[in-house]
């Protein structure tokens, strides 16, 4: 009973002050409205970086020879600066892998390079990734020729002036013509159009599909590394257990080729996807500790703006609760009755705020490539924080109504 009757004032209070009590429940609104977003985004981009960016930029089970991490986490500046510092790796580096490595595994070199490809009647596509690469890299990445077909081990060895297109790159210079055995210029030197890769989509926001594919021996290696530079080497076994061998082999091989002593660090880099999510790990965990935090402060301040507002409800209620008091009402029934209302008041904020949360994020999964959703735990919590804030903020209120004397109550104007 009491509890359907505090509600019911609760409700009736938010009906009869529309802008009062938005005034007094912006806090929650705002605090609970940001919780759901930012842990929608986090979440979204935990799973895209585990699901998809991962197997993206690494491939599957592949550990990569580099000479700077991707992500250089260093903040001491010497430390920076011999990293980069590093010498570069070699084509004769992937040589020796090639020949030395016991673990069964398929390997690739890579280099990277932007620029522009030009076509027929031209047309010219800018900022590519152009590639250069040996023919393992097909089977690396899991690329699917769409037409055509990927250059063969004998193409790559000899450095032949071929080349395998991506989607979007083959679109935007060939049109409605087939460009299998038509010729594009990459950088100014001729190249045969061989293949064009299914489409890849993108990569946080980033299209994989503007891409050129060709040989690392081709003429484009004068554009993309100084003579036998590359820029790293791509393991890949069957299973993880196997990758594991590897990159210890991988290692071995290389300080054994740098000369470095049993105590001296790698100057070189072996990265896997694991050590990347690991990385990851450590930034997501701040976040989700950090933004609730934040939460915290928003929702405080609401929780204070509740208390005035059930302050002055008390006030203008005194000669209300003196009749209760007057009839047999008991202290605990005034202050379960309070805090009922105050419980309503917030929770009623929380819904908003978990309803704008959520258009707010549907918005965030339309226009990025974040697979952001809200997890129905993280709406409980809302609701349950909201309902939390308003109990907390209607205790003072609560024990002010209970401890007013019903004479005194009855007599108040």
């Amino acid at each position: 009973m009491y509890i359907w009757e505090g509600v019911r004032l609760a409700l009736g209070y938010i009906r009869s002050e529309k802008l009062k009590s938005f005034f007094s429940l912006l806090g929650v609104i705002v605090g609970i409205m940001f919780l759901i977003v930012v842990v929608s985004i986090v979440e979204g981009m935990d799973r895209y970086i585990r699901e998809d960016f991962a197997t993206m930029a690494f491939g599957v089970n592949t550990v990569t020879l580099q000479r700077v991490p991707n992500i250089v986490a260093e903040s001491d500046p010497e430390v920076r600066q011999a990293i980069f510092r590093r010498p570069r790796i070699e084509m004769d580096d992937a040589d020796a892998i090639r020949t030395r490595l016991e673990t069964p595994a398929t390997i690739a070199i890579r280099s990277d390079a932007s620029g522009e490809v030009a076509g027929p009647g031209g047309r010219k596509v800018e900022n590519v990734l152009i590639v250069g690469t040996s023919s393992e890299l097909f089977a690396i990445r899991s690329w699917e020729m769409e037409r055509g077909r990927a250059f063969s081990p004998l193409e790559a060895e000899h450095g032949a002036a071929v080349v395998v297109l991506g989607k979007s790159t083959a679109d935007l210079l060939f049109e409605d013509m087939d460009p299998i055995g038509r010729q594009v210029r990459i950088h100014g030197f001729p190249y045969r159009v061989i293949g064009v890769i299914e489409e890849q989509g993108s990569m946080l926001g980033f299209s994989r599909d503007n891409i050129a594919v060709a040989p690392a021996l081709s003429p484009l290696r004068r554009m993309v590394n100084p003579r036998g530079i590359i820029d790293e080497v791509m393991i890949q076994t069957e299973s993880l257990e196997l990758l594991r061998e590897a990159q210890v082999e991988a290692e071995g091989i290389m300080r054994a080729r740098r000369g470095l002593r049993p105590r001296e660090v790698n100057n070189f880099e072996l990265e896997t996807a694991e050590q990347t999510l690991s990385f990851w790990d450590n930034i997501s965990r701040i976040l989700f500790v950090a933004f609730p935090g934040l939460v915290s402060i928003s929702l405080v301040v609401g929780g204070i703006v509740i208390m005035n507002i059930m302050l002055v409800s008390v006030m203008e209620r005194t000669r209300e609760i003196g009749v209760r008091k007057a009839i047999g009402a008991r202290r605990k029934d005034i202050v379960l009755q309070v805090l009922i209302e105050t419980a309503t008041l917030s929770g009623v904020g929380a819904l908003a705020g978990i309803g704008i949360g959520i258009v707010l994020t549907m918005i965030v999964r339309a226009a990025s490539p974040l697979p952001a959703a809200v997890a129905p735990h993280w709406i409980a919590l809302g609701v349950a924080l909201g309902v939390t804030v308003g109990v907390l903020a209607g205790v003072y209120p609560a024990s002010r109504a209970a401890k007013l004397d019903p004479v005194d109550a009855l007599r108040y104007e």
